[in-house]
C-alpha cells in the first residue's frame, strides 16, 4: 500500500467525468488500499479515485464502524433534503453549507466485481453524493449556499 498524493482544487483531473472500472483485478485493489491509506493520513471521511489522480469510477467512505467500496456506483434513488457543512480534501480549510439527500440508494460493486445495494441516511448519504459528485467532475464548492469560517483560538 501506498500513500498517494491528493489533486487540490483547481487541477483539472477534478473537472473530469471519470470512466467505468472494466476490470476487477489486482491494480483496482491495490487503488482501492492506497485510496483507504492515503484516507487514513489525511484524516477525512471521503476519498474519490479522481481525487488522487486516477480518472476512474471509484469512491470510498470510512464511517468509522463501517468503510463503504463503492466500484462504478449509482445513486439509484434519492429522497428529502438534508443542509449541513461539508468540506473536502481537495479543497483544504474550506467549509460550506451543501443541501443534500437525505436518503438515497446506492448500487456499486466492490473491489471483486460482487455488486451491492445499500439504503443510507443523513451523513452517510451526504457523503456517497459527495463523493459520487467527484465522478462527474464537481466540487462541492460549486454546490455550497454559505461560507464558514473558523477561527483558530
Amino acid at each position: 500500500m501506498a500513500i498517494r498524493n491528493i489533486v487540490k482544487d483547481g487541477d483539472p483531473v477534478l473537472a473530469k467525468r471519470c470512466r467505468p472500472v472494466e476490470q476487477f483485478d489486482a491494480r483496482l485493489a491495490q487503488l482501492i488500499d492506497d485510496m483507504m491509506q492515503t484516507l487514513k493520513k489525511a484524516n477525512g471521511v471521503g476519498l474519490a479515485a479522481p481525487q488522487v489522480g486516477v480518472l476512474k469510477r471509484v469512491f470510498i467512505i470510512d464511517l468509522g464502524d463501517r468503510m463503504i467500496e463503492a466500484v462504478n456506483p449509482e445513486i439509484v434513488k434519492a429522497s428529502g433534503k438534508q443542509r449541513g457543512v461539508e468540506g473536502c480534501l481537495s479543497c483544504p480549510n474550506i467549509w460550506g453549507y451543501v443541501t443534500r439527500p437525505k436518503h438515497c440508494t446506492l448500487r456499486a460493486y466492490n473491489r471483486k466485481g460482487e455488486q451491492y445495494e445499500l439504503k443510507l441516511s443523513d451523513l452517510e448519504a451526504r457523503c456517497a453524493c459527495h463523493e459520487y459528485d467527484h465522478l462527474e467532475g464537481k466540487l462541492f464548492v460549486r454546490l455550497v449556499d454559505e461560507y464558514v469560517t473558523y477561527e483558530d483560538e
